[in-house]
């Protein structure tokens, strides 16, 4: 017998609605973390990002949501991915792992990421794949319920299942778009006897352009980020003023969710490791200082994949 349907009754109703219904809005009945920082961290959602721009990457990344709530979720990101060059291709590989915790349900996933890339157009085309395992757990002997249901268990449950992607991205001087599916195999993660729940495919469109100033020391990264899984939806567009020179990195920023949150960024690069810090405001009933905050830390160096011997590292801005 099927459960309920996890993303929309019992990790995103059942745990933030309870508490918080008037504020949340459509982003929180969907599966995967909608990260506010998702342009410094395309790999996390496109596996066909891993590898591009010939860099060595390392982001780690953790959000806090609807801060002074009691069973909030927090959601921890890290992951790497680089290029490779042999047989005369371009290549990318990327590992992952996320831990996603709200109430009394733990969602964790840990993948690896492929993509094959070519040259195109004067530009960089690549097809990615994900393979990851989805583990499950849910504390109901944390639960106070004052009569019994059986709908809550009271116990330990956990389950896990194969989880899959695929990803498309193109990338041009400027400017770069993308799609991606998550949880393509729709997994099906049994959990005790007679529960299980069903995770819905989730399908990812996003784009970006780093619009030139005037001034050379000046930029302003744009992007958008569109998904779905069926059920709801969620857009979030982004733009940062970015201050460049020799080695001193600077931006601050916003982004719109509608209907959902405004989110302010500021972060830049301190000692060759890139900050950034965002707050997320809901636009609903919750109050200005309930958001959520969210910190990210990356690492990148360049890597020349055709002189060997001969790289040269450096670290650079995320854009």
């Amino acid at each position: 017998m099927v459960w309920v349907r996890y993303p929309y009754v019992f990790k995103r109703i059942f745990t933030i609605l309870a508490f918080l219904a008037p504020a949340v809005g459509t982003a929180w009945a969907q599966y995967d973390v909608a990260f506010s920082h998702y342009w410094a961290m395309e790999p996390s959602f496109n596996p066909a990002a891993v590898g591009k721009g010939n860099k060595l990457n390392v982001t780690g990344a953790y959000a806090l949501s609807f801060a002074g709530y009691e069973n909030n979720p927090n959601s921890f990101y890290v992951g790497g991915d680089m290029p490779l060059y042999f047989m005369k291709q371009y290549h990318g590989v990327g590992a992952s792992m996320l831990n996603d915790k709200i109430g009394f349900f733990t969602h964790q996933r840990i993948s690896a990421q492929y993509a094959y890339r070519r040259a195109l157009f004067g530009g960089m085309v690549s097809a990615g794949v994900q393979l990851g395992l989805i583990m499950e757990t849910y504390d109901g002997s944390k639960a106070d319920l004052e009569q019994a249901d059986p709908a809550f268990p009271q116990s330990q449950l956990s389950g896990n299942s194969l989880d899959m992607g695929f990803g498309l991205y193109y990338t041009r001087k400027n400017w770069y778009v993308g799609a991606s599916v998550q949880h393509l195999n729709a997994p099906l993660v049994e959990m005790g006897e007679v529960k299980d729940f069903q995770i819905d495919r989730t399908y990812y469109l996003t784009g970006g352009y780093n619009i030139r100033l005037r001034n050379p020391f000046l930029s302003i990264p744009a992007s958008v980020l569109a998904r779905y899984d069926g059920n709801a939806y969620r857009a979030d567009v982004t733009a940062r003023l970015v201050y460049s020179h020799e080695k001193k990195v600077l931006y601050a920023g916003v982004g719109y969710s509608p209907t959902n949150s405004v989110t302010a960024f500021v972060g830049g690069s301190f000692h060759g490791i890139n900050v950034g810090y965002s707050y997320e405001m809901y636009t609903g009933t919750a109050d200005p200082g309930n958001g959520s905050h969210e910190l990210i830390v990356s690492y990148s160096t360049d890597i020349n994949l055709q002189k060997k011997g001969r790289n040269k590292h450096k670290s650079v801005r995320f854009l």
